[in-house]
């Protein structure tokens, strides 16, 4: 399994629901807690989980090429990124 940099920088959903409603619960679990504990760790964990859930993206899975995006949401995702390119080049 190889990491490329490249790739990760470059932003493209790969974020499927159930990830990100796991992601989303886990990550406000960590903010509750943290503030009881006052524990900073776990405060920046669970920003960057909710983080990532709310844009759908991860950074971490576009380095390993990773996507639990499911085939149907990766072709709604691409149909509607070509419609918005096309009606940008024509304004």
């Amino acid at each position: 399994m190889s990491f490329d940099y490249k790739r990760m920088v470059k932003f493209e959903y790969n974020l499927g629901a159930k990830d990100k409603k796991v992601r989303m619960v886990s990550g406000v679990v960590l903010l509750a807690v943290s503030l009881f504990t006052a524990k900073v760790l776990l405060l920046l964990v669970g920003l960057g989980l909710v983080g990532t859930s709310y844009f759908g993206w991860c950074p971490a899975y576009s380095g390993f090429g990773k996507s639990t995006l499911e085939p149907d949401a990766e072709a709604a995702i691409a149909d509607a990124a070509t419609e918005t390119d096309s009606d940008t080049d024509g304004q």
